[in-house]
């Protein structure tokens, strides 16, 4: 069964209407017991505060904030970084509801790139929009993956020049303290997928009680700022930009780099038990709550922050050392508030290689790649796509290597990952929205949101659309090759590959239908009927 058949409009045959006019599809019938969904590929292990805390620990809100609000202290100031986040928290909200749905009506580990192909108009055909669209979500998460990566490494880099004022930094020393870094959670991929669950619980309870810890003792110990620096305090006019609205637009990359890739939990939507609820539950979930802690972190953070001169020319190249050095008084404290950055971090690098790995797992089944059939391979012992997982690790060693060479280069490459995500999010809801306004209304999954389903649907378009357009703007004028923001140009050559792929061979070798550990909405009721009866019999 195509995957498009499972999306359709509102009639009145075999399917109910419900009261906002969607279809609720009906049960199958008993010659077609025998679904997809049954013949179980990876093993469904994951309930729902495993698959929430999965989520809370991949986006660490709060920590990348604090690795990164430099940003918005350059473009828009304070304000910038306060409302900003208040924003992106609503904004991010808005997608991951408008992505749940989709999720919701086919839990399905491509996610993005399958629901392009399946909403996409009848313009090309669904296998072009399902192949470009995994592509620039492939290639999206693994620029994830090396920028999680030489970001902890970096913030290593830091507390040891924090602790020894004679260490000289090299470029090769980053991208070996990287791969070192990055084998941690590789091998825990490997060797420890059955403690998913638990450290995915471990690592969203430090994610909170390491909050409250950073919180207390920042004000306690740290000078504080007045009201008005934090929340009305605007551009510093440092970054070139003249015009206040451009200024707070760019500033807004701090935001939107603590509040992003909830779609991780999608690509996990073949180990999630009783997916069709509980993944949209879980990514929603996760964004809301890492909203909230990185909207209370930015305001403690502003009203805490010191002396702005030393802070954004701290030797460690990391502003938040020097503002956790200045409130501590102490190279020790400083180091162990570091870690609480950097623990929870190696955990968020599991779930992402975690997800990634599933993803192109799923991308690599549908021909999505060259050597599709390798990659395609599931482990039969460890029960996961080893290749897979293999090959987004040596790419990441790969991307690490162009730091030794040019950090200009280098960055360029990392600089693809927010971008390309918002678009890979953007595409399928587009889509969904225009469907959704179309004759052919897709019947909803058993988790929606009912009648405010498009609203929320054209605010995420919209807040979406404003973030596509600012991300790729340089933070500095006049621009040059060090500080010019190559994430446009970058997603442009990624765009290019992915077409030229599409031409040359993608067109013959990917192709989308039903696969094992799927689900359609057509298999929901069935799911839970099974479920209740094994319930009654226990």
């Amino acid at each position: 069964m195509e995957l498009s058949n499972s999306i359709e409009p509102a009639t009145n045959g075999d399917k109910s209407m419900s009261q906002e006019g969607y279809a609720v599809s009906s049960p199958p019938s008993e010659e077609s017991s025998n679904v997809a969904w049954k013949r179980q590929v990876l093993d469904r292990f994951l309930g729902l505060k495993p698959a929430i805390a999965f989520g809370l620990t991949l986006q660490l809100s709060w920590e990348a904030a604090a690795a990164g609000f430099q940003a918005g202290l350059v473009n828009g100031g304070p304000a910038a970084i306060v409302w900003g986040m208040f924003l992106v928290g609503f904004g991010a909200t808005a997608i991951s509801i408008s992505l749940g749905e989709m999720a919701s009506i086919t839990p399905t580990v491509g996610a993005q790139y399958r629901w392009t192909a399946s909403y996409a108009p009848r313009v090309m055909s669904p296998n072009f929009w399902g192949l470009i669209q995994g592509w620039l979500t492939v290639f999206a998460w693994m620029a994830t993956s090396a920028a999680a990566s030489f970001l902890i490494a970096g913030l290593i880099m830091a507390l040891i020049i924090l602790n020894n004022l004679t260490y000289v930094p090299e470029r090769w020393h980053a991208t070996l303290l990287t791969w070192a870094v990055l084998l941690i959670p590789f091998a825990f991929n490997i060797f420890a997928r059955k403690l998913l669950a638990p450290i995915e619980i471990v690592g969203g309870v430090m994610h909170i009680i390491f909050f409250v810890i950073t919180v207390v003792t920042l004000c306690v110990t740290a000078p504080k700022s007045s009201a008005e620096f934090v929340f009305t305090q605007g551009d510093p006019g440092i970054s070139g930009w003249n015009n206040a609205g451009i200024s707070f637009s760019i500033g807004l990359l701090t935001s939107v780099f603590s509040i992003q890739g909830f779609d991780g939990v999608l690509h996990m939507s073949d180990e999630v038990k009783e997916a069709p609820k509980k993944v949209p539950q879980s990514m929603v979930w996760g964004t809301v709550m890492n909203s909230v802690v990185a909207f209370a972190f930015v305001v403690c953070l502003l009203f805490t922050i010191g002396d702005i001169d030393r802070v954004t020319s701290s030797a460690t190249g990391y502003p938040i050392i020097e503002i956790y050095y200045q409130a501590t008084n102490s190279k020790a404290w400083t180091t162990v508030l570091g870690l609480m950055i950097i623990v929870p971090g190696l955990v968020s690098l599991f779930s992402i290689l975690a997800s990634v790995s599933r993803l192109s797992w799923a991308f690599a089944r549908d021909g999505g790649m060259p050597f599709s059939h390798f990659f395609a391979h599931v482990h039969p012992t460890l029960r996961i796509p080893l290749r897979s997982l293999g090959l987004v690790t040596a790419v990441v060693v790969i991307l690490t290597l162009v730091n030794i060479g040019s950090t200009t280069a280098f960055y360029a490459i990392l600089s693809l990952s927010t971008l390309t995500l918002y678009v890979s999010y953007m595409v399928p809801v587009l889509f969904f929205t225009l469907r959704k306004l179309s004759s052919r209304r897709p019947a909803l999954g058993v988790w929606n949101v009912g009648r405010w389903g498009l609203p929320v649907n054209c605010f995420a378009l919209v807040y979406g659309l404003y973030m596509i357009v600012f991300l790729p703007w340089p933070p500095m004028q006049p621009v040059d090759e060090e500080n010019m923001n190559y994430s446009g140009p970058v997603l442009g050559f990624v765009l290019l590959l992915s077409l030229l792929d599409w031409f040359v061979s993608g067109r013959k070798r990917f192709s989308m239908v039903d696969r094992p550990g799927e689900w359609t909405v057509e298999h929901q009721r069935e799911a839970q009927e099974e479920e209740q009866r094994s319930e009654k019999n226990e």
